[in-house]
């Protein structure tokens, strides 16, 4: 197997050879990794399922010791495929404190941060694309 990322890759069963395909990806094609899903009330303000992560939003976290805590995303490592929160620490043996990491799968979105329109422009273009269509067509069956 070759060391460098290849696009050419379709998939494998082996986990060996896709964690190798995941630790190879380009970092724009790590942020896609870095999606998070959205709460329910949030899944239908914004009409999607999932957005990817970003520094500021509010979080609930759905598995492991953690679960069930809320808090803000202070840092998101790209590259490591990280997530850090607000307020969620361990006590290391000399009686120091360290952020606990996360991955993306384990949490869901429940506060965005602000209005960013990057996040939602390519979902909401496709859905406006939609309805013209079926706007057309209704218009053409008369």
């Amino acid at each position: 197997m070759k060391k460098e990322f290849s696009s050419a890759w379709i998939a494998s069963k082996q986990p060996r050879k896709q964690r190798k395909y995941v630790a190879n990806l380009p970092l724009n094609l790590k942020k896609r990794l870095l999606s998070v899903n959205l709460s329910k009330d949030l899944r239908k303000e914004k009409g999607t399922r999932n957005v990817p992560i970003r520094k500021g939003d509010k979080v609930r976290i759905m598995r492991g010791k953690h679960k069930g805590q809320e808090g803000k995303i202070i840092k998101v490592l790209t590259k490591s495929l990280k997530i850090y929160i607000e307020n969620i620490q361990v006590k290391k043996t000399d009686g120091s404190k360290v952020d606990v990491p996360f991955k993306a799968s384990n949490l869901q979105i429940i506060g965005l941060y602000g209005e960013d329109k990057k996040r939602f422009s390519r979902k909401n273009k496709m859905i406006e694309k939609d309805s013209t269509k079926v706007k057309g067509e209704e218009h053409t069956k008369k």
